[in-house]
């Protein structure tokens, strides 16, 4: 399998990782209800991983374009499956489940920026002929939102019907991340060939990312990037909490339920993303955000009413919206970097993606001023803006500049 399909190989372990970083969200219900943990400190403990994410995306990222992918992705399934242990230990004590999250989120920033990378490159020949040029980006997008998924809806069901709740769900994820680990160590490098004036720079050099200056990064993917996760967390964690008393008696099934409509929406709609997006425009990330204008004020009005209808509706429109907002996010990312920064472009884009995991906290602090209809609408008005700047955005810095761009800073 790691010589026929190496991609398959490395997607199967990044699928592996993001099922340990998306199964605590489910359990947010859990640790509320059973554990006695306030709105406001299950929503940090969510947040939390951000603080592992963001150091493992943003040195694993360019380091990776110096050392070579194998060796910085290799220790992230071995992070996820500390991540996981020490989870299903300290269940009841709040700053041990904060530890446990900070090692999920180094697993998933070495994952995504480093892994997302190696599989980019897998999927081009000589390792893969037959791909198409989006197969890449494609993959890793629906690579990580299956594992989302799937891992948020186990985690979900074996907590509310399954033996030892605050426990079983992580040893399954210890379990399918080390099958899962196992194949890796026999995928070949894709940088083996780094050119020497990368290999003999200062270490600090490899912090510095060309590509993010390009004005098409600023105009299209820093306006879209929050938005992914912000949208996610939106879907399966404000809405589930919303509904805990509306819930038929099963919260945290409910709560593992808006976890697989929003990602499987979402897994969808990066399916189409290939027929979706075209090069030399911004069809995709408008397309998101287009989404995301629909599905706020969906959520408002899912908030306001706590009918189990629309939020199911909520939650799918948000989960497409992320959707699309990641796979165009990383197709953009794609065109704009060049072979020694993909990694570090990556993990720039993913790093401001995660800002939008600081959204639940944000919202459970601002219900003090504001409802949470209102603040769902005001999310509508803000994605409104978004647009129209992605819009002009991608009229002042068209993608057929990128080429001439690269050829100026060559020289």
């Amino acid at each position: 399998m790691a010589k026929r399909y190496p991609w398959a190989v490395v997607a199967a372990s990044i699928f592996a990782v993001a099922w340990g970083g998306n199964e605590f969200t489910p359990l947010l219900t859990m640790y509320r209800l059973d554990h006695g943990f306030s709105d406001f400190v299950v929503d940090v403990l969510l947040f939390a991983y951000v603080l592992g994410i963001v150091p493992g995306l943003l040195l694993g990222g360019p380091l990776s374009d110096r050392f070579g992918r194998r060796v910085l992705m290799l220790p992230a399934p071995l992070f996820a499956i500390a991540g996981s242990a020490v989870l299903a230990a300290g269940s009841s004590h709040a700053a041990v489940l904060f530890g446990g999250r900070v090692l999920s989120g180094i697993s998933i920033g070495l994952a995504m920026a480093v892994g997302g990378s190696w599989l980019t490159e897998l999927s081009r020949a000589p390792y893969d002929r037959k791909a198409y040029a989006s197969a890449g980006p494609r993959r890793v997008a629906m690579s990580l939102t299956a594992g989302f998924a799937l891992g948020a809806g186990a985690a979900g069901a074996l907590a509310q019907w399954g033996p030892w709740p605050s426990v079983t769900a992580y040893l399954v994820h210890i379990a399918i991340t080390a099958a899962a680990f196992i194949p890796l160590l026999a995928v070949p490098e894709t940088r083996s060939g780094i050119p020497d004036h990368i290999r003999k720079a200062p270490l600090h050099a490899d912090l510095k990312i060309p590509s993010a200056g390009h004005r098409r990064f600023w105009l299209l993917i820093v306006p879209l990037a929050p938005w992914v996760f912000g949208a996610a967390a939106s879907a399966y964690a404000v809405l589930p909490n919303l509904m805990t008393e509306h819930s038929a008696g099963a919260p945290i099934a409910f709560a593992a339920l808006l976890c697989l409509l929003a990602l499987g929406c979402g897994f969808g709609i990066q399916a189409l993303g290939r027929r979706i997006d075209r090069p030399g425009t911004a069809r995709g990330v408008i397309t998101a955000f287009i989404l995301l204008v629909i599905a706020m004020p969906f959520a408002a009005l899912a908030a306001a009413t706590l009918s189990v209808p629309l939020v199911l509706l909520a939650a799918c429109l948000l989960g497409a919206g992320y959707g699309m907002a990641l796979v165009s996010g990383l197709l953009e990312v794609q065109r704009i970097a060049t072979p020694d920064d993909l990694a570090g472009l990556n993990a720039v884009f993913y790093s401001l993606s995660y800002l939008g995991f600081a959204v639940p906290a944000m919202m459970a602090l601002g219900v003090r001023v504001v409802s949470y209809p209102v603040m769902f609408l005001g999310g509508g008005v803000i994605a409104a803006l978004c647009l129209v700047l992605v819009v002009f955005g991608s009229r002042i810095a068209p993608a057929q500049s990128l080429k001439a761009s690269r050829a100026r800073a060559s020289t």
